[in-house]
């Protein structure tokens, strides 16, 4: 779950690549952990829809739970949902399909976040490198976002939709290997077409 974090002295940055931007500071997280909820607005689900190439956003929302960890780390831990309005490939019809997304991620500030990715046995999978702590925030609509867009259907499709196949009549000897048979010894030879 890595990805470029826009800086947070840019706002033109933070509004264009980043519309669902949500910081919070590292240092207002209370030892005993805090939950996070928060939705995107109509402007910004506009944005993200326009980002993402679907018709609309007509949902987006996202809950954390964050807690402290050894090494001055965040883990947080959480879920995004939304509901995306596209058109179904087969169809061109409108659909909407839910998207519904877990996160459990870790954040490091720079200089340890080698050192806080988790170690493994051979033959396990890669555990995702930390998120990184920047300017002491974390920026949870980033994360949101990644994960909303993971769960986008890029080939939606209607319940009911089928594609239909192409009734033609085909000539047998038009088939990729019809010139193959008729290098075979003994082989009618075919005039060609015009």
């Amino acid at each position: 779950m890595s990805g470029q974090h826009p800086h947070p002295d840019n706002p033109r940055e933070n509004s264009h690549d980043n519309p669902w931007s949500h910081p919070v500071a590292v240092a207002k997280i209370p030892a005993a952990g805090s939950h996070v909820t928060f939705a995107a607005n109509a402007a910004q689900r506009a944005a993200l829809a326009q980002i993402a190439g679907v018709r609309d956003i007509l949902e987006a929302q996202a809950s954390f739970h964050l807690t402290h960890v050894r090494g001055g780390g965040i883990q947080g831990r959480g879920h995004v949902s939304g509901l995306i309005g596209q058109d179904c490939v087969v169809t061109l019809e409108p659909l909407e399909s839910r998207v519904e997304e877990d996160i459990d991620v870790l954040f490091a500030e720079p200089d340890t976040a080698a050192a806080a990715t988790p170690k493994v046995d051979i033959g396990e999978d890669e555990p995702d490198p930390p998120e990184i702590i920047v300017n002491g925030a974390i920026d949870l609509g980033r994360l949101a976002t990644d994960m909303l867009f993971l769960g986008i259907d890029p080939y939606p499709r209607k319940a009911d939709a089928a594609f239909a196949a192409a009734d033609e009549a085909s000539d047998p000897e038009d088939h990729p290997f019809a010139a193959l048979k008729a290098l075979q010894p003994g082989a009618p030879k075919r005039s060609k077409k015009d």
